[in-house]
């Protein structure tokens, strides 16, 4: 029942609608704030750049990155580096002291080469010691292979989990984010940039670092400085200035080929079939949390915790798997240079050549390989440092994403739970409600009044454009209103947890999803927690008279439909362990009916109140419909016969919607008729005209 302070609230003019849905609203200079202010563009107060455009390099985001730094990065470094404190810490040691390795080998070649040659020289040459020079080298090279082996092994496992967690993080806001906060743009783009940053964790092909790789950045600074030092330490003379410069511009020429676009790519490994499986499934999550045409029945049936719980499945079955194979292919003498070692030993010939002059061999090897490593180190510092910058605000990005709030959900200290009737059912109150979609001038409802007691049904009828699937949304609590009120069970709707009310309620939406998965997996999802009850599955199906449809298929409940767009590639085993080489497809009218089990999967438990059809008959024929409402209204009913269960339908066939309580006859946005059938058709209005025309 609703309190005076109900009647009074109802009774008020509501606020004017606004014109647009109002961008999330953060504190002052907050990390939403900072992104926001790097997407502006220069001298366009208010225009932004495309989602993943690179920032300009200036003065104003030099400012914005380093406050970005302090607000955010930190903090998320202090996270990621606490999921793996003792091997992240190895990681970044192991990177550095890496980074050690070309100045060191080259002062050991040079070391090596001015001993031969000395060896040469004195006339003392043997094949032995060669022999033992040679060895020696190679047993260096073993011994830094191996340490770059367990490195790397060690970097896959801390990347791997920070992957996995940046990964999870994003994908369990974006379940939970709900139809109107998605519906603003800029929403839309923070979450765009969201997503390229955890995809940064992979590397390549975005241009882009993920924070475990803004160590590559110290690794660089200390390998540019070993080289110099290693040529400061040889210079020494005229001699050694001009190899020096000699050596100088033999490093700068492949650097001018690759100008040109001269590139040489190793090809892709090819994944397992395993993982490639995971991968593909893991990729099907992904779709199902962030595809706007599936966010109502995700919303409303709270797979949530289901597509998180899949979906981690899926990564680490991958992750195993990639893990496994990248320790494969990291083995000593796979990753021993033995091209670089040749090049090293091409210079001995030209001792004979040298023997007359003050600089040695060692010191022209040494000069042409750390000037080579210093010109390309500085340029893949430039280029990180410029990736760097960009990631920055990509990671700023993920973090503002991550403090959104969604809209539907009330405020802590307004929430309220939800409280059933006692006797089952819902009673819905709505005064004034008035709702324009974004974009749109034009109000899809004006003014809309009624009120449904408690185990009542209601039809919605009218013409196609006249706001019932738009009604249908906010009664189910998918989008919001803007103007007026709608209390349920005396309580406003906008005081409920949207997660909460929505598992008191079940429906098929007019544009249900179709999953390119198995049959139990389509219904299964209306009622996640008995997916696996084999069962209820089959008894939702009998109740949306669809057991004749699973009885043809080639493997009943286990088989695969096929549905067009995304959902057409081909999981096998779909979203569970069972796995079926059978495919089908369904017709229209067929899959209505598994939407309808869908909703019926749900539709008995004793705390669901309200049931909401939309055009769930549409597809089928007359004696397909009578069937079908017959089994609603058993199902609104208890054993007794007495109404526990408020249902909402909509409908075109006006045959079916006499069946209901109350009727809502909805013209341009407006109920322009409300009451029964018989009180309708003695009213001589727009019902009872449509109603005759349908005879």
């Amino acid at each position: 029942m609703l309190s005076s302070e109900d009647f009074q609230f109802l009774s008020r003019s509501p606020p004017a609608p606004p014109k647009k849905p109002p961008s999330p609203a953060p504190p002052p200079d907050s990390v939403y704030d900072l992104w926001l202010a790097s997407r502006e563009l220069p001298a366009q107060r208010g225009s932004y750049f495309v989602p993943g455009t690179q920032r300009p390099l200036n003065l104003a985001n030099a400012r914005l990155a380093y406050t970005l730094t302090h607000r955010c990065t930190l903090d998320l470094f202090k996270v990621l580096w606490g999921l793996n404190p003792f091997r992240t810490t190895l990681m970044m040691t192991l990177q550095v002291v890496r980074s050690l390795f070309p100045a060191f080998r080259g002062y050991s070649q040079a070391l090596i080469i001015d001993e031969l040659q000395s060896l040469i020289a004195s006339g003392s040459f043997t094949w032995f010691r060669l022999f033992c020079l040679v060895s020696s080298e190679l047993l260096r090279r073993s011994v830094e292979s191996a340490l770059d082996s367990f490195a790397a092994a060690n970097e896959d496992v801390v990347v791997e989990s920070a992957r996995f967690y940046i990964e999870h993080k994003q994908l369990e806001h974006r379940v939970r984010l709900d139809v109107p906060t998605l519906s603003d743009p800029i929403v839309r783009d923070l979450l765009q940039e969201s997503d390229l940053f955890a995809r940064s964790f992979y590397g390549g092909g975005f241009g882009l670092l993920s924070p475990l790789d803004f160590v590559h950045i110290i690794s660089l600074i200390t390998e540019i400085i070993s080289h110099i030092f290693l040529i400061y330490s040889l210079t020494n003379g005229a001699i050694h200035l001009c190899i020096l410069t000699l050596s100088i511009l033999s490093a700068t020429l492949p650097l001018l080929i690759s100008r040109l676009g001269i590139s040489f790519e190793h090809p892709e490994p090819v994944c397992p079939t395993q993982e490639a499986r995971a991968a593909e499934r893991q990729e099907r999550m992904r779709h199902l949390a962030y595809s706007d045409v599936h966010r109502p029945e995700v919303a409303l049936f709270g797979l949530e915790r289901w597509i998180l719980k899949s979906w981690a499945d899926a990564r680490q079955m991958a992750s195993s798997s990639g893990l496994s194979s990248s320790w494969r292919d990291s083995s000593v003498m796979s990753r021993i240079n033995f091209s670089e070692f040749m090049f090293a030993l091409q210079n001995i010939p030209l001792v004979l050549l040298l023997q007359t002059s003050s600089a040695s061999l060692g010191s022209l090897s040494a000069y042409r390989s750390s000037i080579q490593s210093v010109v390309y180190a500085i340029g893949n510092l430039m280029a990180t440092s410029k990736m760097a910058f960009q990631g920055l605000f990509l990671m700023s990005a993920f973090c503002a994403s991550m403090e959104l709030r969604p809209r539907l959900q009330p405020k802590d200290e307004d929430a309220v739970t939800y409280r059933s009737m006692p006797n089952g059912g819902m009673s819905i109150v709505v005064k004034g409600l008035s709702y324009t979609y974004p974009g749109m001038s034009e109000p899809a409802l004006k003014d809309i009044s009624f009120t449904l007691q408690p185990g009542e049904t209601l039809a919605i009828v009218g013409y196609n454009g006249s706001g019932k699937s738009t009604l249908a949304k906010i009664l189910l609590r998918i989008i919001d209103f803007e103007k007026g009120a709608l209390f349920v069970n005396g309580v406003d709707i906008r005081r409920l947890n949207p997660s909460e009310y929505h598992q008191h309620i079940t429906t098929v939406f007019q544009s249900f999803s179709k999953f390119n998965s198995t049959v139990t997996e389509n219904v299964g999802l209306g009622y996640v927690d008995k997916m696996e009850s084999k069962p209820a599955v089959e008894r939702a199906v009998r109740l949306a008279e669809a057991d004749g449809v699973v009885s043809s298929l080639p493997d009943g409940l286990r088989t695969i439909l096929d549905t067009p767009g995304f959902d057409t590639i081909s999981y096998p085993g779909g979203f569970s362990n069972h796995q079926s080489p059978h495919h089908s497809g369904l017709s229209g009218g067929e899959w209505q009916r598994i939407a309808l089990a869908r909703a019926f999967m749900r539709a008995n438990e004793p705390d669901v109140d309200l049931l909401v059809f939309d055009e769930p008959t549409s597809s089928l024929d007359a004696h397909a419909q009578k069937q079908i409402f017959d089994t609603i209204q058993k199902i609104s009913r208890s054993p007794s016969g007495e109404p526990r269960k408020n249902v909402i339908f909509i409908t075109h066939r006006l045959a079916i919607a006499r069946r209901a309580d109350k009727i809502a006859m909805m013209e341009n946005g407006i109920i322009s008729e409300f009451g029964s059938h018989e009180a309708l058709l003695q009213k001589n209005g727009s019902y009872a005209a449509l109603y005759q025309a349908s005879i």
